[in-house]
């Protein structure tokens, strides 16, 4: 008599069928909000073709204020990394305090400073105005016109900026060097590698690698951070859905621009956002 085989259990087990029904709940709802939320903003149409073409000039600002800023942030930032791993202590001292003072005060205080602290010392005690300076260098191409009026407050918004996500990055490049270990620069001096080589083909290569997504989450954050450069007059994407909105007396209407000027942050942020997660999955192949 042929006996019965025991009974394997099943380590997948298949959801209860609640739980099924609560996934097709969450989509059905999903799915309603989003077709609310684009009856939203089709019930505003007349008010979304006039705001459009003001806040797409607002966003080619933001971006090329955000890029400009993250590059010299960049720059400074591995600057100041070196400089913290400097056995010279003077150097590590002038880092170490750029560091903690940038981290330890507001943005805005600093982009203020900047504005109307060393932005008037250099005008009033050296001369030294930056749309006076475009403004001269532009004329002598014949196009002095592409010298905007809030020209001193994007270019001291952007020090400002820089300065700031420049110390940040100081850390986030510092951490990722140091997470190299330290036997792959000793066997690389110990095979003929000079300092400057051993950094360049041993370490920073897989420095980048550990920094890249902490890099990019912060480019998304100066990204937003650049609605800050409105209080300096700058016509940036938040300053003009401020302009835009403010007149506006029905309340619906004014909170719908600022809804709509908050999409094209979104819009700028979210594909960022996606790039950061790609980099971390890729990045992480390796480890």
């Amino acid at each position: 008599m042929q006996q019965a085989l025991p009974r394997v259990e099943q380590t997948g087990a298949r959801p209860r069928g609640w739980l099924v029904v609560l996934d097709y709940i969450f989509y059905i709802v999903l799915i309603m909000a989003l077709i609310g939320f684009v009856y939203y903003i089709y019930s505003f149409r007349a008010n979304v073709a006039l705001a459009t073409p003001f806040l797409l000039q607002g966003t080619v600002v933001t971006i090329i204020i955000s890029i400009v800023s993250m590059i010299l942030a960049t720059i400074l930032g591995f600057i100041g990394a070196l400089a913290r791993l400097s056995s010279f202590a003077p150097f590590n001292w002038i880092a170490t305090v750029y560091v903690e003072v940038i981290r330890g005060t507001p943005a805005l205080v600093q982009l203020l400073m900047w504005y109307y602290g060393i932005g008037m010392f250099l005008s009033h005690y050296l001369g030294f105005s930056p749309y006076a300076t475009a403004f001269q260098f532009m004329t002598g191409l014949q196009s002095n016109s592409l010298v905007p009026d809030y020209f001193n407050g994007a270019f001291y918004g952007t020090l400002g900026l820089s300065f700031n996500y420049g110390a940040y990055l100081t850390e986030v490049f510092r951490s990722g060097i140091q997470s190299v270990e330290r036997g792959q620069t000793e066997a690389s001096l110990s095979l003929g590698l000079n300092s400057a080589q051993t950094m360049r083909r041993i370490i920073l290569p897989q420095a980048i690698r550990i920094t890249i997504p902490p890099f990019t989450n912060y480019f998304i954050t100066l990204v937003q951070d650049t609605s800050l450069l409105a209080t300096l007059s700058v016509i940036e994407l938040e300053q003009q859905t401020y302009t835009i909105a403010f007149p506006l007396i029905d309340s619906n209407t004014k909170l719908f621009i600022f809804i709509f000027g908050a999409l094209f942050y979104l819009a700028i942020c979210y594909p960022l956002t996606l790039l950061s997660r790609y980099l971390e999955a890729r990045m992480a192949i390796a480890y």
